[in-house]
Formats: C-alpha cells, sequence, structure tokens
C-alpha cells in the first residue's frame, strides 16, 4: 500500500510539473511579447513567484478540491490515480496543438470522471461544483472586465505623454505585475495538487483529518515552479502574439487584472483557470484599441477547447479507472 501512495504522489507532481510547464505561457506570455524580458528571464522570475507563493497564502483552493468536489468515503488510490493519468493526458495533447486550456479543469474533470466510473455520479457534491463550473465564465469576464478598465484608466491618465516616455515606465512596472501574476499562478495551481495529494493521505489511512502538510505545500509549489522555469513555448506564441498586439502598458494591466482575479478566488477557495483568467485579461485589454484589435475567431476555438476539458478529461480518466480495475482483477 505505501508504494502505490509514493508512486501516486510521484504521479501528482508529474501534474503539478506540466502544469507549470503547460501554464508558463500565462506566466510570461505578456512580459516576453512587451520584450521586457527574454523568455529565459522572464521563466526564471515566473517560477520564483510560484515558489514564494507557498510562504504567503492559506490553502482554502486546495481544501475545496480535496473534500469539496467528491464524497471522500467513495475514493481510493486508483480513482486518485486514474484521475491523475486523465489531467496528464490532456494537458499533453492540448500542449502539443499550443491551445491554452486549463490544467485545473482538467484535473477536476478526470477527479470527477474516475470517481463517478467507480461509484456512479451519486459520489459528486454539487455543491462543490456550482463555483467552479459559473467561473468558467466568470473567471475571464472578471480579468477582461479589470484589464478593460484598467487600459482605459491608464489611457486617460497619460493621453497626453508621448508613446515611448509610457513604455518606457511600463517597462519597469511590467515586472511588478508579472510578479503579482505568478503569484496568483503558484498559490491557486499548485493548491489542486495539494488537495489531491491530500485527499490521497485521507484516503489511504495516512492522515485522520484533511489538513494540508506542510511538506506538501512546498514540493507542489516546487513542482509547479519546476515546470514554470522548462516553459510550454507552444502555447506562450498563442498567448503573447496570436490574440492580440500587447504594449508594456497593455501587458501591465492584462497581468494586473490575472493576478487580482486569482487573489482573490484563491482567498475565497474558489478553484478557477488561470489560462482562462489571463486570456480573458488579454482579450479586455485589446478590446480598448478597438474590437477588431482581438482575434475573437482564435479566441473562440480557445473558449471551445475550456468547455470540451472537463468532460474529456473526465472520460479519459473514466477509461483509465476501467483499465486499471481490468488489470487488477486480471492479475489477483
Amino acid at each position: 500500500m505505501l508504494t502505490l501512495v509514493i508512486v501516486i504522489i510521484l504521479v501528482a507532481f508529474v501534474f503539478d510539473f506540466l502544469n507549470g510547464f503547460h501554464d508558463s505561457a500565462n506566466s510570461i506570455a505578456t512580459i516576453v511579447s512587451t520584450r521586457v524580458l527574454t523568455p529565459r528571464k522572464a521563466v526564471m522570475w515566473a517560477a520564483a513567484f510560484n515558489l514564494i507563493a507557498a510562504f504567503l497564502f492559506d490553502v482554502h483552493v486546495a481544501k475545496t478540491i480535496g473534500k469539496g468536489l467528491v464524497e471522500l468515503s467513495a475514493v481510493n488510490e486508483y480513482v486518485i490515480l486514474s484521475g491523475l493519468t486523465g489531467a496528464i493526458a490532456w494537458n499533453i495533447i492540448t500542449w502539443y496543438f499550443g491551445i491554452p486550456t486549463s490544467s485545473s479543469h482538467a484535473l477536476i474533470g478526470g477527479y470527477g470522471g474516475a470517481a463517478i466510473a467507480k461509484a456512479g455520479f451519486g459520489v459528486i457534491l454539487l455543491g462543490g461544483w456550482t463555483n467552479t463550473i459559473i467561473f468558467i465564465a466568470i473567471a475571464p469576464l472578471m480579468g477582461m472586465a479589470i484589464g478593460f478598465t484598467l487600459m482605459v484608466i491608464l489611457m486617460w491618465m497619460f493621453h497626453e505623454r508621448s508613446s515611448s516616455k509610457i513604455n518606457g515606465l511600463f517597462r519597469k512596472l511590467q515586472l511588478g505585475s508579472a510578479a503579482l501574476y505568478s503569484l496568483g499562478h503558484g498559490t491557486n495551481d499548485a493548491q489542486k495538487t495539494m488537495g489531491i495529494i491530500t485527499s490521497l493521505l485521507v484516503t489511504s489511512g495516512y492522515l485522520k483529518t484533511f489538513e494540508v502538510p506542510w511538506w506538501v505545500i512546498i514540493s507542489s509549489h516546487f513542482a509547479i515552479a519546476l515546470g514554470t522555469l522548462f516553459g510550454g513555448w507552444r502555447i506562450v506564441k498563442t498567448m503573447g502574439q496570436k490574440i492580440t498586439k500587447l504594449k508594456a502598458s497593455g501587458g501591465f494591466c492584462a497581468e494586473t487584472a490575472g493576478g487580482i482575479t486569482l487573489l482573490l478566488t484563491a482567498f475565497f477557495g474558489i478553484a478557477v483557470s488561470t489560462t482562462h483568467t489571463i486570456t480573458g485579461a488579454i482579450m479586455g485589454v485589446g478590446a480598448t484599441k478597438r474590437v477588431s484589435a482581438v482575434r475573437w475567431g482564435l479566441a473562440g476555438r480557445i473558449v471551445t477547447a475550456w468547455v470540451l476539458t472537463i468532460p474529456c478529461s473526465a472520460v479519459v480518466a473514466a477509461v483509465s479507472y476501467w483499465l486499471v480495475s481490468f488489470l487488477r482483477q486480471l492479475f489477483a
């Protein structure tokens, strides 16, 4: 049993690493596209603040993921392993095609799909899923609204100043906004892996109550920071260049809007997608120029991928659970 638990924890850290790798584009795309930092320096900056987040915030999101979505009494090690498998598979597929989908929703979908495969739909705690489903729409809209508002305010404040002076100022300020966003990304996404690992420790009897151990917190942040350090370059191009063109002032507004949204939702324990949030923020900033400045066709394809993430990862996880169950019976 202990060996199996250790293996699943390692698989969880693999997912966490891939989460950082997949979502590094969210943290660095704007600061790279505005040429404030080189890609190498940008990922180092983002990874550092992903790790620093471990020491600054509570674990409300981890509790939502770990005990608020699925009835823990119906969960076992194989459910968690299958859920992680579904999430990892979806992440790899979307990374390969350069689609900025949500690692968070892939994990949530995988976890739910594997649990349903084991115990049926009755295992799902509908109350815990309400905010998650609602915020698929609300998180990017929050990012869009805040990004749009910040950009309008800056345009009004600096409309009499030369473009070169404004960009020079915001090239410096963007370091702070990128750090804020990376703090939000770290605290939001690392906690999802923490919740899964803590659920594993509770269901396997190694923890009596759902309290996230300190070593799980540090390890989860380290794994996501390491993944961010390696970077998912295919998605950087989509996020930083294809949706809309950004200057330093726009990058500052997008990152600040994304960071504010992520930290607010993390404070209330709402599991949201960092990808959805920053994409919405970038669209909001781009829309201040003119509506046609945003490539809405590409945005529409991205949104379609968002909608498909939870059900697709759930199906992969369910198939994984059935396959694992078949192999266990075969070799029993």
